[in-house]
């Protein structure tokens, strides 16, 4: 495989998840872009770029989209972009550990269509994502350390 490279959506993005990826991607020397549409205080190393994008609804997902590519990964929870990225051959994985790929992510796009459909009509859902857990880093960590070991191979 070519050189691989990391996005992350970092507007929704765990602080903790993406202090993991710069210390993992500065291990296997792997390149970093942090893409926001709000400023974003990321360390200085030649591995870590970020890339401020316009003001805007999916300014940020659409600039990762055009990007990502084969073996590539994004960190996200966004659905649509996850279904977006793993058309162009990249992984996904989300600040909670959970990873999306050809497999699975039509599913939890069909899901969350559903569940703003539901919204729409006026279901009251209740809930939202638990707060971010020891466990939840350990599981990031995990699916992280995973995607490097298969890149390295």
């Amino acid at each position: 495989m070519g050189v691989m490279n990391i996005y992350i959506d970092a507007d929704a993005c765990q602080k903790a998840a993406k202090e993991l990826v710069y210390k993992a991607a500065s291990k296997a020397e792997i390149k970093v872009f942090v893409v926001a549409n709000a400023y974003q205080n990321t360390p200085v190393f030649s591995w870590i770029e970020f890339i401020l994008v316009e003001q805007g609804p999916d300014v940020a997902d659409q600039w990762i989209a055009d990007r990502a590519t084969t073996g590539d990964l994004v960190i996200t929870s966004d659905i649509p972009l996850a279904a977006a990225v793993v058309k162009s051959g990249a992984l996904v994985i989300t600040s909670y550990g959970k990873t999306y790929d050809s497999q699975n992510v039509g599913d939890a796009l069909a899901s969350r269509d559903l569940m703003q459909k539901l919204r729409e009509g006026g279901a009251v859902l209740k809930g939202g994502p638990a707060p971010y857990s020891p466990k939840d880093k350990e599981q990031f960590a995990n699916a992280l350390n995973k995607w490097i070991q298969n890149t390295k191979k």
